[in-house]
């Protein structure tokens, strides 16, 4: 059965809030993840859910009852807690009557073994955790195999990044590499790769985007990195016709994705 907590200055509350920011997730090896669908989502993914704080009065629908369910069977830990301290743990304004604390997955891209048709995509130096989030939630529902985070100045399960993900950090594989790092393994799995760059060569449409491909996006604020200009990765471009220079990363993300999945797709109806 659950215990409760009432004090705002109990020290497991606190070391939950301490979550929030990076220091604390890495003094701690742990993370903390907010909302139903997220944490469910990380179970579904078999993420270590170590600490499920709920606030009773909002837990009483199917899908909280259900999430404790799944909490209970899977071993978690369940504290009650009153609505001045979950509203301490939860993010922003955003009390859903649930926040988890969990062990970070850990993912090793030298152990993944993608489809022989996989399609990848790498960000590059992206310094936002909303914008990853927002990427590999795109990533998500294109049918992205697995998403690579190059020289990133962020970590994977900040809550800003889980929260824009819509809990897809835990279902798309996902990791956190070097760029050179990322490049060597391309090579070696002898995946194709397409770099999204402003002064690219080939418009996005005439580029063929089936088979075994790496997508790769800069940051918005430098785009990418001299290590992805090579003979072997064609540089692509989205036109720009109005005053603009430049397109925010999830949206050029979603314009290129979803032109993969469209070249990828095609005639399997016939």
């Amino acid at each position: 059965m659950p215990f409760q907590i009432t004090s705002l200055s109990n020290p497991r509350v606190k070391g939950a809030a301490r979550l929030r920011d990076r220091k604390g997730r890495d003094a701690q090896q742990r993370i903390i993840i907010d909302g139903v669908r997220e944490i469910s989502r990380a179970f579904a993914a078999g993420v270590a859910v170590l600490e499920l704080y709920s606030l009773p009065e909002l837990c009483r629908d199917d899908k909280h009852q259900q999430l404790l369910a799944t909490a209970r069977q899977q071993q978690a830990e369940l504290i009650e807690v009153t609505p001045q301290v979950m509203e301490k743990l939860a993010y922003g304004n955003r009390v859903e009557g649930v926040v988890a604390v969990a062990a970070p997955p850990v993912r090793s891209l030298d152990d993944w073994r993608p489809p022989t048709d996989a399609l990848v995509a790498v960000i590059e130096g992206v310094e936002k955790p909303g914008n990853v989030g927002a990427v590999l939630r795109t990533a998500d529902a294109a049918g992205i195999a697995g998403m690579i985070v190059a020289d990133g100045e962020t970590d994977l399960y900040n809550p800003n990044a889980i929260r824009a993900s819509l809990g897809a950090v835990f279902t798309v594989p996902v990791f956190a590499v070097t760029s050179s790092a990322a490049l060597a393994w391309l090579k070696a799995n002898q995946f194709r790769m397409l770099a999204a760059r402003v002064d690219g060569a080939t418009e996005y449409t005439r580029a063929d985007f089936r088979g075994r491909l790496a997508i790769i996006l800069g940051s918005e604020a430098h785009g990418l990195s001299d290590a992805w200009r090579s003979e072997n990765i064609q540089a692509i471009r989205v036109p720009l016709l109005g005053q603009v220079d430049s397109l925010n990363l999830s949206a050029t993300a979603a314009v290129l994705f979803y032109e993969a999945l469209r070249h990828r797709t095609a005639g399997a109806g016939d």
